[in-house]
């Protein structure tokens, strides 16, 4: 039985730094404020001339240099993303273009913060299919051009970045051992951009009402994401026969501190064992998961035959987990 193994990962995060301090500068907020209610201090802030397929291009590049591949040795490209590069086409083919992937498939999964989970769930099943043998998986955001600057309510959250991994097909017994993927669209509204697609679309009326940006009813999406992640991690281990303390890492969304350590704190395990990047980065949306496995590849915190497990929960609502041995 064929399984899927990431064999290298990639980030890329734009270089402007945009701290809370900045901020209180251009909203009614603090340092303080921000932090005791999300765990972030600073955020990065994609170049006026980088795009969402830029950020992608740079983290795909780095992939493949780890895994000494090249572009045109991959046999699909998927890329998760809220904030690409334009509504048509898909910012995968934008991607495939700069990379010189030339004739192989690519196309955009939208599934918000869980968008990486799910262009993972994608990728896997194509390789235990047998249908493709590497892939490319990337989440790149660009949220600072859908952040509206004058709500403290949201502004102090997001932040842009991109992240890729390459998966293998292997017959050893590693990789994704287990993804589940879940969606409920009756919470729509807590998370969402009104204008710009079919149903609103773009007038001077949207644009004056400022409805072409991340609108967020914080303190319901919250609660759901609390209780929705504390079953999602424990029923994914619960169904693998896995238990807690076998985790060797959990790379959650990066979305809100309190949110990561009720989940921590709900599997019993403490926070050193959590990879945790939310402070310097803030919410880099489908960009998060795969920017902290990089970094957790990177920094030594993964080493082989470890169980990592990586969980997110995002606008839909949706919400998935992947459970990997390294």
């Amino acid at each position: 039985m064929y399984r899927s193994r990431i064999i290298s990962t990639g980030s890329y995060l734009p270089e402007r730094v945009l701290t809370n301090f900045d901020l209180e500068k251009m909203v009614e907020t603090s340092d303080e404020w921000i932090r005791e209610r999300t765990g972030i201090r600073e955020r990065r802030i994609a170049a006026p001339e980088e795009a969402a397929s830029d950020l992608a291009l740079s983290a795909s590049k780095a992939a493949l240099r780890r895994a000494g591949l090249r572009a045109k040795e991959l046999d699909l490209i998927i890329l998760a993303t809220v904030s690409g590069d334009m509504p048509l086409p898909s910012t995968a083919c934008m991607l495939q273009k700069k990379l010189k992937a030339k004739g192989i498939p690519a196309f955009d999964i939208n599934a918000a913060c869980s968008g990486f989970i799910y262009a993972l769930s994608v990728a896997d099943a194509y390789i235990r299919s047998g249908t493709y043998s590497r892939i490319l998986v990337v989440g790149t955001e660009v949220l600072s051009r859908f952040t509206d600057w004058q709500d403290r309510t949201t502004c102090v959250l997001l932040g842009d970045g991109a992240g890729a991994v390459i998966l293998e097909r292997t017959r050893q017994k590693r990789g994704i051992l287990d993804i589940k993927i879940h969606a409920d669209g009756n919470y729509w509204e807590l998370l969402h951009v009104p204008a710009g697609g079919s149903r609103l679309q773009t007038s001077e009326e949207t644009v004056r009402e400022r409805q072409h940006f991340i609108k967020m009813k914080g303190n319901e999406t919250f609660k759901i994401a609390v209780r929705t992640l504390e079953r999602l991690v424990v029923d994914t281990l619960k169904d693998n026969n896995i238990r807690a303390e076998e985790l060797a890492l959990l790379i959650p969304h990066q979305a809100n501190h309190r949110i990561i350590a009720a989940t921590a704190n709900r599997l019993g395990i403490g926070l050193d064992r959590v990879m945790l990047n939310l402070d310097r980065y803030g919410n880099t949306s489908a960009a998060s998961i795969p920017i902290a496995l990089d970094e957790a590849v990177g920094t030594g915190r993964i080493k082989d035959g470890d169980y990592i497990l990586l969980e997110a929960f995002g606008g839909g609502l949706t919400w998935g987990s992947a459970l990997i041995k390294w």
